[in-house]
C-alpha cells in the first residue's frame, strides 16, 4: 500500500504493533467498529478511521447506522452517476471529479471513499447499471484508474467495487455466476485489473455472489492468486456490507476485513479453526497487518481545508453536458429564436438526477431544469409547461395527456423530459425489461403527434428502448446527471455546452435479441453466462444484429474531419497516429475509438474490441494530431492452457472510428509471435448449448445449490417454504417493515422494494452478520435444525448454550 505523504504514520511499525497484540485483539481487528469504522489500536494511538460510499459523491453517514446505508447523510456535491460519468470517455475530467470528492471527504473525515464501481454491464437491465460505466472492460478500467487517482491525490484512498462478476441484483447475495474461465478474464476481471495495475487503490471490495461455486468473500484464486500475486496489489480488502459467509474460510484466502462490524459474530469461529489448525495464525497476522497498513495510512493529519462547493456544483454541471449523449438530431438543436417554448414532463419540476440505494448522496443544492430553462429564456420567449405523468409513477391519465397536448400546441419546441422513475431501477433488484413507463411513452407520442418540433432528454440509469424516436426531432440522453444536472441539460439545448457524450453501452433493439437476455438473471441460485464473451457490441457487430443506438454513438453540434490512420508497429507496440480537424464553426469534442480485429484467429473473438481512444476538444477550424498507443494485450487472448495471456501471429485490422460501426478508417498490420494458442470452444449461435458450455467450463455444468436442507445461506424465500418458515417469515417482514418506517420514514418506493429484496433474497445468517450483536449464530443454527427437523440436534445445541451461558 503506497503511503500518502497528506497522512501521518503515528507510532511504530505494523509488525511492532502486530506483535504485540494477543489473538483475540487480532481476531477482533478484522472485524469493522459498527457500520462504518474500522477498529482503533488505542494502545499504539490508532484512532478509528471512517469510511463512506461515494461513488458518486461523498455519502458519509454522520449520525445514522443503518446497514443499508441508506438513511440521510451530511450534505455533498452529488456529481453525476457512472452511467453519465462512463459516457464522457474523459479520463481528465473523471479525474478531476476524483479530486473534488477527495476534497470533501478529507472535510467530513473519511479516510476511504467506497468507490468507483466498476462491474460489467452484461445485460442492460440489471438495476445497478446506472452506478457502473460500461459494457467494456477497457473503458471501464481506464475510467476507473483516472478516478481513484484523483480521489487518491488527495491522500484519501479510494475503493474498486464489487469484486467480482456482480453483474445482476436480483439474488445478488446468493447466486453462483457459471462463467468460463477465458470469459472471466477478458470481460469481467479485466477492468479491475487495468485500475489496480494504474492507480493502486489502497483498497478493492469482495463481492457478494459466488463465483464458479465459491463466495468471492473466501475465492483464494480471486484474492489472492489474481489479485495479490498476479496484479500485485498490497492494499486492503473488505467485503461489500454484509457479504461474509466463512470468515475462517476468508482470512485463509485473503479476505482481510469484514463490513460493517457484527460485534464478534465470527471470533469464536475464527479462533477455533485456529486451535484446531484449519486456519494459521500466520493467515491471521497478515490481514492485520493489513488493516494496520490502512488505519495508519488513515490517520488524519489535521491539514483540512473547506472545499470549494460552488466549484464543485459547476464541475459537476459541465461533467453532467460532457456526458450528455445527442442520440437524434435533425437540426432542431440547439434552441435558437423560439418565442414559444413548451416543457413537458414532471421531471423538469421534480429531477431523476441519481439512482436509488446505498448510493444515493444528499445533495448540497439541487438545480431543476424548469428553474434553469427560466432563467435562461429572456422576456420575449413564453414558456408553457405541463407534468404530463406523475414523477415517483410514471402513470398519467387522459387530463395529463390533455394538459400536455394544449401546451404543446402551437409553441415553437415542444421538450418533454421522460425517463425511469427511481422506482423502475434501484440498487436491490433487476429491471424486468427495458422500456420507458407507458404513460412517459403515451405522452411523448401524444406531444409529438401535436408538434413535429419535439425534443426529448431522458433522464435514466440504463438503456431504453425508444422504437418512438424517429417520430420526434431530437432525443438526448442524459442520463443521470446529478445535483446540477437540471441546468446541464438546458446548457446543451441551448447550446451553451456541447454534448460530448459518447454511449457506452449499446441500446438493443430489444433485450429479447440479447443472447445474455436468455440466462438473466438466472435462477435464484445460479446464473450462467452462456454468452461468452459476446455482450454488448461484441454481440452486436459480430452477429450482424444492429443496436438501435450503437456503442460509442453519439452526435455534434460540430462536424469534423478524420485523416487516415498510420499504425507504426513495433513487435507487439503499436501506436495509431492520425489528425482530426474541426471542420465547423462551434468548438466541440470528439472520441477517437480504436478497435482490434483479429483476421486470421484460430480460437473465436469478437468481431472487433475497443483497445484505445483518446478524447479530444477542439475550437472551430482547430486541427490537432492523435496518437493512441496499443501495447501487445490489445492483441493477446487469455489461453486457457498456458494460463497467461498469448498473442497469437497473424494480420490484425486497426479500425479508428466514432462509435463500433462508424469506422473512419482502417490500417492492417502483421504481428509476429511465436505463442501457439490451444483450442477453444465457441459458443455457437451466440449461446452454448450444453455440450458446448461444459467444454467452455471445462468441466461439467453444476447443478444449482439444492434448497434443503436449510442452511445459513438458506434465503428468506427458501425458508418460508415451510410451515414454521412462513410464520417466521411474516415476523421478519413485519418487523423489517417497522423498523424501515422509523429508519426511513421519507423512504421511496425504490428504497422499500429494495429493502424487502435484501430481507427476503438474502441468507439466514445475515439475521447475525447484520444485527449488530442481538443474534447469535448459535440461535440461528439451532432455528436451522428445527427447520431441518433434526430435533436431537437442535436441542444438543440449546443445552450447549445454555451450558456456556451457565
Amino acid at each position: 500500500m503506497t503511503d500518502q505523504t497528506t497522512h501521518t504514520s503515528r507510532g511504530t511499525s505494523s509488525s511492532d504493533v502486530l506483535a504485540s497484540l494477543p489473538l483475540e485483539q487480532k481476531v477482533k481487528i478484522l472485524s469493522g467498529r459498527g457500520v462504518w469504522h474500522i477498529e482503533r489500536v488505542a494502545e499504539r494511538e490508532l484512532e478509528p478511521i471512517m469510511v463512506a460510499d461515494g461513488p458518486h459523491g461523498l455519502r458519509q453517514q454522520e449520525l445514522s447506522d443503518d446497514h443499508l446505508g441508506i438513511a440521510a447523510s451530511v450534505p455533498s456535491t452529488c456529481f453525476p452517476t457512472a452511467a453519465t460519468l462512463g459516457a464522457t470517455w474523459d479520463e481528465a475530467l473523471l479525474a478531476e471529479v476524483g479530486e473534488a470528492i477527495g476534497d470533501e471527504a478529507r472535510w467530513q473525515g473519511v479516510a476511504v471513499v467506497l468507490g468507483p464501481g466498476l462491474n460489467l454491464k452484461r445485460h442492460p437491465a440489471g438495476g445497478r447499471n446506472f452506478e457502473y460505466y460500461s459494457e467494456d472492460p477497457f473503458l471501464s478500467g481506464k475510467l476507473s484508474a483516472a478516478l481513484v487517482r484523483g480521489i487518491q491525490s488527495k491522500g484519501i484512498g479510494a475503493c474498486l467495487k464489487h469484486y467480482a462478476v456482480n453483474n445482476q441484483e436480483s439474488h445478488r447475495l446468493v447466486v453462483d455466476v457459471v462463467v468460463d474461465e477465458r470469459t472471466l478474464r477478458e470481460l469481467y476481471l479485466t477492468g479491475f485489473e487495468i485500475a489496480v495495475r494504474e492507480s493502486a487503490p489502497w483498497t478493492v471490495m469482495c463481492a457478494y455472489n459466488l463465483v464458479n461455486g465459491v463466495y468471492c468473500s473466501e475465492h483464494t484464486e480471486l484474492l489472492t492468486g489474481i489479485l495479490r500475486d498476479e496484479w500485485g496489489f498490497t492494499g486492503l480488502v473488505m467485503t461489500d456490507w454484509g457479504a461474509t459467509n466463512d470468515r475462517a474460510a476468508g482470512i485463509a484466502a485473503g479476505l482481510d476485513l469484514e463490513m460493517p462490524g457484527s460485534k464478534g459474530a465470527f471470533d469464536r469461529e475464527v479462533i477455533a479453526a485456529i486451535e484446531r489448525g484449519a486456519l494459521s495464525e500466520e493467515a491471521v497476522d497478515a490481514c492485520v497487518t493489513r488493516v494496520l497498513d490502512l488505519l495508519r495510512l488513515g490517520q488524519p493529519d489535521g491539514s483540512v481545508h473547506d472545499p470549494a462547493y460552488e466549484r464543485h456544483h459547476d464541475l459537476a454541471r459541465r461533467v453532467a453536458a460532457e456526458g450528455s449523449v445527442l442520440l437524434t438530431n435533425d437540426g432542431v438543436l440547439p434552441l435558437r429564436g423560439s418565442d414559444t417554448i413548451a416543457v413537458i414532463g414532471a421531471f423538469a419540476e421534480v429531477p431523476r438526477y441519481q439512482g436509488a440505494g446505498s448510493s444515493q448522496v444528499t445533495p448540497r443544492r439541487l438545480d431543476t431544469a424548469l428553474d434553469a430553462l427560466r432563467a435562461r429564456i429572456d422576456h420575449s420567449t413564453s414558456l408553457r409547461f405541463a407534468p404530463g405523468y406523475d414523477a415517483c409513477t410514471g402513470n398519467t391519465s387522459d387530463r395529463l395527456v390533455s394538459e400536455a397536448v394544449e401546451a404543446t400546441t402551437g409553441a415553437d419546441v415542444a421538450i418533454v423530459f421522460a425517463g425511469l422513475p427511481a422506482a423502475f431501477e434501484s440498487e436491490g433488484f433487476d429491471r424486468d425489461g427495458i422500456d420507458l413507463p407507458s404513460g412517459h411513452v403515451r405522452v411523448i407520442e401524444a406531444v409529438a403527434a401535436a408538434n413535429p418540433r419535439t425534443v426529448v432528454v431522458l433522464s435514466n440509469g440504463g438503456p431504453v428502448q425508444l422504437p418512438w424516436a424517429g417520430r420526434v426531432a431530437a432525443v438526448l440522453e442524459t442520463y443521470l446527471g446529478g445535483e446540477a444536472g437540471g441546468s446541464a441539460a438546458v446548457d446543451v439545448l441551448f447550446g451553451d455546452a456541447e454534448p460530448g457524450g459518447r454511449l457506452a453501452e449499446s441500446f438493443p433493439e430489444h433485450v429479447a435479441q440479447l443472447p445474455a437476455d436468455r440466462n438473466f438473471p438466472g435462477s435464484a441460485r445460479q446464473v450462467q453466462y452462456r454468452e461468452g464473451l459476446y455482450v454488448g457490441y461484441r454481440f452486436h457487430d459480430s452477429a450482424g444484429v444492429p443496436a438501435a443506438f450503437p456503442f460509442g454513438h453519439g452526435l455534434s453540434y460540430t462536424t469534423f474531419e478524420w485523416s487516415e490512420a498510420e499504425a507504426a508497429v513495433d513487435g507487439t507496440d503499436v501506436d495509431v497516429r492520425l489528425t482530426v480537424r474541426n471542420t465547423g464553426e462551434r468548438a466541440g469534442s470528439e472520441v477517437v475509438q480504436v478497435y482490434v480485429r483479429d483476421v486470421e484467429a484460430s480460437v473465436y473473438r469478437p468481431d472487433k474490441e475497443l483497445k484505445g481512444f483518446a478524447k479530444v476538444h477542439l475550437r472551430p477550424r482547430e486541427t490537432t494530431d492523435v496518437v493512441v498507443h496499443l501495447d501487445r494485450r490489445a492483441f493477446s487472448v487469455w489461453d486457457t492452457s498456458a494460463h497467461d495471456w498469448l498473442v497469437e501471429a497473424g494480420d490484425f485490422e486497426i479500425l479508428v472510428g466514432a462509435s463500433s460501426v462508424d469506422i473512419r478508417s482502417l490500417a492492417t498490420i502483421t504481428v509476429d509471435s511465436v505463442d501457439k494458442l490451444s483450442p477453444a470452444p465457441d459458443p455457437k449461435a451466440f449461446v452454448a448449448d450444453d455440450e458446448t458450455f461444459a467444454a467452455m467450463c471445462a468441466r461439467p455444468i453444476p447443478q444449482p445449490v439444492p434448497t434443503r436442507p436449510f442452511t445459513r445461506n438458506s434465503t428468506l424465500g427458501e425458508i418460508e417454504e415451510t410451515i414454521l418458515g412462513r410464520q417466521i417469515g411474516r415476523l421478519i417482514m413485519s418487523a423489517g417493515r417497522k423498523r424501515a418506517a422509523v429508519e426511513f420514514p421519507d423512504a421511496d418506493d425504490a428504497t422499500l422494494k429494495m429493502i424487502e429484496a435484501a430481507v427476503r433474497e438474502g441468507p439466514a445468517r445475515a439475521l447475525v452478520t447484520m444485527s449488530g450483536g442481538i443474534l447469535p449464530f448459535t440461535a440461528l443454527d439451532t432455528f436451522l435444525e428445527l427447520l431441518n427437523r433434526n430435533w436431537f440436534a437442535a436441542a444438543r445445541r440449546l443445552g450447549n448454550t445454555v451450558l456456556r451461558r451457565s
